[in-house]
Order: structure tokens, then C-alpha cells, then sequence
């Protein structure tokens, strides 16, 4: 027996409705459940396309072990440190727009059956880019593209927009007792 499964994905058939899925609110989980969805997309031959708004100098351990994979292609935007929403620098705004172009770009190239857009409500709560050109996007959407997008704050016409909307709910949170971010665990 071992310890390895052996499993070679089929290429994969083109999905008859990509949907639109929306991972938001205050609690821990949102961008993890969008890379369980990419690691399940792989699994199955699929071409990922991951767009980090907001985490540009600070990759986290899911981008280090994911730009391994040749099915999967990233590009992260922004400066990586905190934003504050009163005091929006240009450099925000232009890496925000930047992330949200390669999105575009992957979306509508028709070569990835997965695009995930992280942190992007993040981005337009805080004003970085316009609500409604992420609901372009949407419209735009190719059938057969999968689009999901993470973050806080989720505008309400992206959640009207969405076809699956999950809200992570934070009941206890260490962050609360003054336990830091660990890496491995929470980047």
C-alpha cells in the first residue's frame, strides 16, 4: 500500500455554468474556502487563475505552494501592507486596478476554468476600485468560467449578483486574546 494516492485527472469536460460565488464577512475562512475550491478544480485537470488584490508583498503559504502547480497561475497587486480605508494612497488604487485587469483578462481569455478574485470586496468597500466594474465583470463572464470572489464587506449588488453566497460568521477569534497571526495557520 502507499502512501500516496495515485490519481491522474481526465482533462476535464468544460463546465456547462460557470457560477458566481461570493466568500464575505467577518470571520476566518473566506480565502481558504476559495483555495479549497482551486485544489478541487485541479484535481480534476481544471486551469486556475488566482488574483491576490491585497497581498502583494506578503504572499501567503497557500501562494508559495500553489505557484508549484503548472495549473495554476497567480499575480498578486498591491503593497501588501494595511490600507486605510479614510487615507487611500494612488499606489492602492492603482494595484487594485491592476488585479482587477489581469482578472478581466483571465476571465474573458477563455484559457482558465477558475478565476478567483481575493480580497477584491476588500478592495471595493475601501474604495480602491468601482462596485461596478466588478459587476461588469460579472456580466461578462464567459459560460463556462467559474468566478469566485473573497473578502469582507461584500457590496450587496455583488451579493445580489452571486449565484452562491457564504457568510463566515466569527464567534470566537484569537486575534481577540492578543494570539497573533501565525504563519501556516493563518497565512
Amino acid at each position: 500500500m502507499s502512501d500516496k494516492a495515485s490519481y491522474s485527472p481526465l482533462a476535464p469536460e468544460p463546465l456547462p455554468r460557470g457560477l458566481v460565488q461570493v466568500f464575505t464577512g467577518d470571520g476566518k475562512g473566506k480565502t481558504s474556502a476559495a483555495i479549497g475550491a482551486v485544489i478541487r478544480a485541479l484535481g480534476h485537470g481544471r486551469k486556475v487563475y488566482i488574483a491576490f488584490f491585497m497581498k502583494g508583498a506578503h504572499p501567503s503559504g497557500e501562494f508559495h505552494i500553489l505557484s508549484q502547480l503548472s495549473s495554476v497561475t497567480m499575480a498578486s497587486f498591491g503593497s501588501g501592507g494595511f490600507i486605510d480605508p479614510r487615507n487611500v494612497r494612488a499606489e492602492d488604487r492603482e494595484g487594485a486596478a491592476k488585479a482587477l485587469a489581469a482578472a478581466r483578462q483571465a476571465v474573458l481569455k477563455g484559457s482558465y476554468d477558475l478565476v478567483v478574485l481575493d480580497e477584491v470586496n476588500v478592495a471595493v468597500a475601501f474604495g480602491l476600485i468601482p462596485v461596478d466594474d466588478v459587476l461588469k465583470l460579472i456580466e461578462e463572464k464567459p459560460k463556462g468560467v467559474e468566478l469566485i470572489l473573497t473578502g469582507r464587506r461584500a457590496d450587496t449588488r455583488l451579493v445580489q449578483a452571486a449565484d452562491l453566497v457564504t457568510e463566515c460568521l466569527k464567534i470566537k477569534h484569537p486575534y481577540d486574546t492578543g494570539v497573533a497571526a501565525r504563519g501556516g495557520i493563518e497565512f
